[in-house]
């Protein structure tokens, strides 16, 4: 997944392709973060936390961040563009589609599929660049939820409308 991943962001910087980075974190004292759901109790407890200026929120290799890239942290939620910047980044920049990868199919993903369907941009999920847990679990998430308001590609095909016209998508 970090590979293709990886070789999306390599393609979107060479096209002038604008990337966002998503990070979720936390503050040392904890303040800001969400605790409403049991997700969110159960990752404080982590022996690795998500805290701001550590490794634990960098963008993961291979992955390389450029100068240009969008980098946006969020304390709380579950979404990357709910109480965040993105969408009038995005916006105020005219982007009208968005390419999610990342994780996790089972929260993260689907939140920002939606909440950017919702929000009327056109959404392309490159099913081989989303992980989550069980690893089975993502191919039917894939299926029976995001297929339902997304694209959905293969990296290769993504890769394919960077340098061609966009007709190698498929629908799933």
């Amino acid at each position: 997944m970090l590979a293709n991943i990886a070789r999306l962001v390599t393609a979107a910087h060479a096209g002038g392709v604008q990337v966002v980075h998503a990070i979720a974190e936390r503050r040392p004292d904890g303040r800001g973060a969400s605790r409403n759901a049991r997700l969110f109790r159960a990752a404080a407890r982590l022996p690795v936390q998500q805290l701001s200026g550590t490794p634990a929120v960098r963008v993961a290799a291979p992955i390389d961040v450029a100068r240009e890239d969008l980098v946006v942290r969020r304390l709380h939620g579950l979404s990357p563009l709910q109480g965040t910047d993105v969408d009038p980044l995005l916006r105020n920049l005219g982007c009208r589609t968005l390419i999610v990868t990342g994780v996790s199919a089972n929260v993260a993903i689907p939140n920002a599929v939606f909440d950017a369907v919702n929000r009327g941009y056109t959404v392309v999920v490159p099913a081989d660049a989303i992980a989550g847990v069980p690893s089975d679990y993502t191919p039917a998430m894939i299926r029976h939820t995001l297929a339902l308001v997304a694209t959905v590609a293969t990296t290769d095909e993504v890769l394919a409308c960077f340098t061609g016209p966009p007709d190698g998508l498929r629908r799933v």
